[in-house]
C-alpha cells in the first residue's frame, strides 16, 4: 500500500469534516481511527479549525508527515453526516485507496440543498427568533422580506466573492439594518430593534460559541478559544455594520426586547432551531428533530426558571437536556451528535448578549457592554456545566458497557 496516498485521502476527509462543522476533537479522533485501522506502527494527528497536521510510520517504513490548511468553514451537516459514515466504513473494512477516493468523491458530489430551502431556512431562523424577541405581525412580515432579499439573496452573491467573516458580517448587517430602518421610517414595522436582533441571530455565530464551549469541555482548549474568538469577531462586525446603519438612518437599538407568551416562546424557539439546522444544510428530517430539541430546551429553561428562579440553573438544565438529547439522536439517526446539539442549543446560546456587548463597545456605552459581558460569561459557563454533566454520565455508561 502507498501510505503517502492513504494519508492524503484520510486528511482530505478530515479537512472536509472540519469545514462542514465537525468539532475538531471529533474530526481528529475520526482520522486517528481511520489511520490506525491500517495497523500503523505510529500515528499522530493534530487538528484545529485552520490546520491539520499528521505523521504516520508504517511497519517497516519511514515517517510520513502531511499538513492541510483550512481556509474557510462552510457548515454542511448533510456532508458531515456522510463523511462520518464513510469514516466508519473505512475503519470497519480498510478498503483500498482507490475505493476511498471514489466514495469520498461521491460524498462531495451529493446533490446540493434545494434553493428554496436556503430561503426557508434563513426565514425560519431569523424570523423565529424575531418573534421570540417580541416582533408583532407587521415586524414579522418586514423581517421575512428583508431576510429573504438581503441575507439570503444578496448574502449568497457576497459569499461567492468574500471569504472574510468580518467583512461578510459587516456588509450584511449594514444592509439589513439599513433596510429595517428605512422600512420603519416608511411606517412598516413597529419594533425595528427587535427585527434587527432576530435577523442578526442568523449572522451571529452561535454555533461557534456552542462548539467552542464543547471543545473546552473536552480539553481542546486551543480550538475552543479559536471558536469563541471567531464568534466575537463576527459579533463585532455585526455591531459595526448595524451601528453604521443607525448613524446614517437615525435608528434606535436601545429599546431591547420584551418576551412574548410562553406558548409563543416555545414555538418560536422550536421553529428557529429547525431553521438553523436547515441553514447548516442538515437533512430535513434531522432538522425537524433539531426543532423538537430546541422546543424542549426552552421548555426546560422556563420550568427551572419558574420553580428555582435562577437563570444560571435554568440555562444549565436546558443545556444538559440538549446534550442528552443530542447523544440519543446521534444513535437513533446514526449521525454526528453535533447536528442536534449545536442547533437545539440555540435558544439558550447568548447571541443577544454577545451582540449587545459588542454593540455597547462600538457605541461607547460601557454600562451596556459590561452588563451583557457578565451575562454572556455566566451563560457560557452554565452551558459548559450542562454539557459536562452529560459528558460524565455518557462516559460512565460507556465504561459500564
Amino acid at each position: 500500500m502507498n501510505y503517502e496516498l492513504l494519508l492524503n485521502e484520510i486528511l482530505n476527509i478530515g479537512k472536509d469534516m472540519i469545514k462542514s462543522g465537525a468539532e475538531t476533537d471529533r474530526a481528529e479522533d475520526s482520522m486517528y481511527r481511520m489511520l490506525e485501522s491500517y495497523e500503523l506502527e505510529q500515528c499522530s494527528v493534530f487538528a484545529i479549525q485552520s490546520n491539520i497536521q499528521a505523521t504516520i510510520k508504517p511497519k517497516k517504513g519511514s515517517f510520513i508527515t502531511q499538513i492541510r490548511r483550512i481556509h474557510k468553514i462552510e457548515f454542511n451537516y448533510d456532508r458531515l453526516d456522510y463523511l462520518n459514515n464513510l469514516s466508519r466504513y473505512i475503519c470497519k473494512n480498510t478498503p483500498a485507496i482507490e475505493e476511498i477516493r471514489e466514495k469520498y468523491k461521491e460524498v462531495l458530489n451529493r446533490r446540493p440543498q434545494p434553493e428554496y430551502l436556503k430561503y426557508a431556512a434563513a426565514v425560519l431562523g431569523g424570523v423565529g427568533f424575531g418573534v421570540y424577541f417580541g416582533c408583532d405581525w407587521l415586524d414579522t412580515i418586514v423581517g421575512i422580506i428583508i431576510c429573504a432579499s438581503v441575507e439570503v439573496f444578496l448574502g449568497s452573491i457576497l459569499d461567492r466573492r468574500e471569504h472574510h467573516l468580518v467583512v461578510y458580517n459587516l456588509v450584511l448587517a449594514f444592509l439589513s439594518g439599513a433596510a429595517v430602518f428605512l422600512a420603519a421610517r416608511a411606517g412598516l414595522g413597529h419594533h425595528p430593534d427587535r427585527i434587527i436582533l432576530g435577523l442578526n441571530m442568523v449572522l451571529i455565530s452561535g454555533l461557534g460559541v456552542a462548539n467552542g464551549i464543547r471543545d473546552m469541555v473536552n480539553r481542546a482548549y486551543l480550538s475552543g478559544i479559536l471558536n469563541i474568538t471567531n464568534s466575537c469577531l463576527g459579533a463585532i462586525a455585526i455591531a459595526c455594520g448595524t451601528g453604521l446603519a443607525m448613524v446614517l438612518f437615525k435608528g434606535d437599538m436601545y429599546e431591547m426586547y420584551i418576551a412574548p407568551s410562553i406558548a409563543v416562546q416555545l414555538i418560536s424557539c422550536g421553529v428557529a432551531s429547525m431553521g438553523f439546522a436547515l441553514v447548516f444544510k442538515a437533512a430535513v428530517k434531522q432538522s425537524v428533530y433539531a426543532g423538537i430539541g430546541g422546543f424542549f430546551n426552552w421548555g426546560f429553561y422556563l420550568l427551572v426558571q419558574y420553580f428555582h428562579g435562577n437563570d444560571f440553573m435554568a440555562v444549565m438544565a436546558g443545556s444538559a437536556f440538549v446534550a442528552a438529547y443530542a447523544y440519543l439522536m446521534s444513535r437513533v439517526h446514526r449521525a454526528p451528535a453535533t447536528i442536534f446539539l449545536t442547533t437545539s442549543i440555540m435558544p439558550v446560546i447568548p447571541g443577544a448578549s454577545l451582540f449587545y456587548m459588542m454593540h455597547g463597545f462600538v457605541q461607547a456605552d460601557y454600562n451596556l457592554a459590561s452588563g451583557h459581558a457578565v451575562a454572556l460569561a455566566k451563560t457560557c459557563l452554565a452551558v459548559a456545566f450542562g454539557f459536562l454533566i452529560i459528558e460524565i454520565v455518557t462516559r460512565y455508561i460507556g465504561t459500564k458497557k
